[in-house]
């Protein structure tokens, strides 16, 4: 979706988290050593991914876990930190079809949540975190049974016109991130967990 498609209150968020990087960019040339800037930048990252398209939101979740690493290393018992790099991971574990490897990620999400909760027990947000982290991999099992039931059907519609254009696609799908319409279905669930986190903050 281009920035001219959004909604009104969309558009204003991805501005308002577009300049948010800006400040927290110019904030960390005067002090690299700030833990808390890296983690609001990461942040306004992992916001800004869900306004893209295919490997550019990749690229864009991989920029913000990046950050949350970084405020990590400067301070490993930040709370706040931990758990945006777990909600970044779980994102990412949404990314790979193949089971086994969303599940490595979801994995390591949970240990963020975990060590959050450890630094902070009473924090609801970080229980709530935990919990859902639970009901990843059957959300991650429902996306791909949509996916493959939609290449399936734009398998069955593109066949008759060109065989070699069906083995483009079925190349293509062999790829870990997906085409625009597993990218939509993937972003509808991205979306969901984002604002889910949200709710309980």
């Amino acid at each position: 979706m281009t920035p001219v498609e959004l909604p009104r209150e969309e558009l204003e968020r991805m501005i308002f988290f577009e300049e948010a990087c800006q400040r927290a960019e110019s904030d960390h040339d005067k002090d690299p050593t700030d833990a808390q800037v890296l983690t609001r930048w990461g942040g306004a990252l992992l916001e800004l991914a869900h306004f893209r398209n295919g490997s550019d939101a990749v690229e864009m979740i991989e920029r913000a876990v990046n950050k949350f690493d970084a405020a990590l290393k400067i301070n490993p018992k930040k709370h706040d930190a931990l758990w945006c790099l777990g909600n970044a991971l779980t994102s990412q574990g949404f990314l790979f079809r193949e089971q086994s490897k969303a599940e490595e990620y979801f994995d390591k999400a949970k240990s963020c949540f975990q060590r959050a909760l450890n630094e902070e027990p009473t924090n609801e947000i970080y229980k709530k975190a935990l919990e859902m982290t639970d009901k990843a991999p059957g959300l991650h099992a429902e996306l791909q049974r949509q996916l493959a039931e939609q290449e399936l059907e734009q398998n069955k519609v593109r066949m008759p016109q060109s065989s070699a254009g069906s083995t483009t696609v079925a190349s293509a799908s062999s790829e870990w991130f997906y085409d625009i319409s597993g990218w939509v279905c993937f972003a509808g669930i991205a979306l969901s967990w984002a604002m889910l986190q949200r709710e309980h903050n």
